[in-house]
């Protein structure tokens, strides 16, 4: 039986199968689904309906230029793919984006550290490494927060959150999280709007930190 309590609700499942969800978010979905058997196999119940349904929509005629196009792309050579592993505590979908063998940390001090891996329109993802026993600064959220543990873990208002555990929250949600004592926790975090802090220095490091 899984030891992860905490999975991606589904409609975000759902959004993620059709291709709807937001690039950081997605990348978020995907580590979980690589850990965690229990969406791995919902996801691909999702994918079997979509299947039925696209079999049963009515066929639409292609203009010739269309077909061509896409005949044409079949004599594309395709560059060989370097097959995806996972790295550590990182599953193969956030290993893949690594530059090198580790993520490339910078310190956001106390001995806390971020590693950004994305940051563009549709939001931004990053790598956290929280030392055990320290705090993140009090927030809340101007959209939604997807958090995906993966070491050590965390506590806050919502519960307790170890590895494979994925926490949502929004802009009802004001939160305190703590890494918890033992290994330091490691957590893929993708945002899709700046989070609000309550006290005054993390808003004035904020810009600097991209947060």
């Amino acid at each position: 039986m899984s030891h992860i309590q905490h999975h991606i609700p589904e409609p975000l499942l759902v959004a993620y199968v059709s291709g709807n969800l937001p690039e950081p978010f997605a990348l978020v979905v995907a580590a979980h689904i690589s850990l965690c058997v229990e969406c791995r196999a919902a996801m691909e119940a999702h994918q079997q309906v979509g299947g039925v349904i696209l079999n049963e929509e009515k066929c639409v005629a292609v203009s010739a230029g269309m077909k061509a196009a896409l005949l044409d792309l079949l004599d594309v050579p395709v560059p060989e793919e370097k097959p995806s592993r996972p790295k550590g505590p990182y599953p193969a979908p956030v290993a893949d984006l690594f530059e090198t063998e580790t993520p490339d940390w910078r310190s956001l001090g106390r001995g806390v550290k971020q590693s950004i891996l994305m940051d563009k329109g549709a939001g931004s993802v990053r790598l956290l490494s929280i030392p055990s026993g320290m705090a993140m600064p009090d927030h809340s959220h101007g959209g939604m927060e997807m958090t995906l543990v993966l070491q050590g873990s965390f506590s806050d208002v919502q519960g307790r959150f170890a590895r494979g555990d994925v926490e949502i929250a929004d802009s009802s949600v004001t939160h305190t999280p703590i890494a918890d004592e033992g290994d330091t926790c490691i957590c893929l975090a993708a945002t899709d709007a700046s989070l609000k802090f309550n006290a005054l220095l993390p808003r004035l490091l904020q810009p600097l930190f991209r947060i």
